[in-house]
């Protein structure tokens, strides 16, 4: 689904909507005639919207909701040119590389930069991805 503004598009997966509302934030704003993708930061929660408590599948899930955005969008995450992980604990960076290097296989590899935190938006979160994509054939109009 799309939300046109002048010369932007809001991305909303429909799966996203519900969040999208409650916070007044659209998952990704696309720019450019939808070349260019802004996705807000990404987490990994369950369906009851609780962080999921083991470090690694809360990480795949975080970069599920990015596939998910960039697939709505056209895209895939092969179209991520920089990514910003927020972590608060730089110690389950290790789990998180194996993760991404899962993720993002092909190249050139997504210009990336790690910064620890205090917090998150929830108690239990241990990272949240946000991310810029460029897109070579946008879906259009229809999302």
């Amino acid at each position: 689904m799309t939300v046109d503004h002048r010369d932007s598009q809001a991305i909303i997966p429909d799966g996203m909507r519900r969040t999208a509302d409650a916070y007044g934030s659209s998952p990704a704003v696309s720019v450019a005639g939808g070349c260019l993708i802004f996705i807000s930061g990404q987490v990994g929660v369950d369906e009851a919207g609780l962080p999921i408590a083991d470090p690694e599948a809360q990480f795949v899930a975080a970069i599920e909701n990015l596939r998910e955005i960039l697939e709505t969008a056209g895209g895939s995450l092969a179209d991520v040119v920089e990514m910003t992980t927020y972590f608060t604990s730089i110690l389950d960076l290790p789990v998180f590389v194996a993760v991404k290097e899962r993720s993002f296989t092909t190249t050139p590899y997504p210009a990336w930069t790690a910064i620890g935190v205090n917090e998150l938006a929830l108690p239990g979160l241990r990272v949240e991805i946000k991310a810029t994509a460029g897109l070579r054939s946008p879906a259009g109009t229809q999302r």
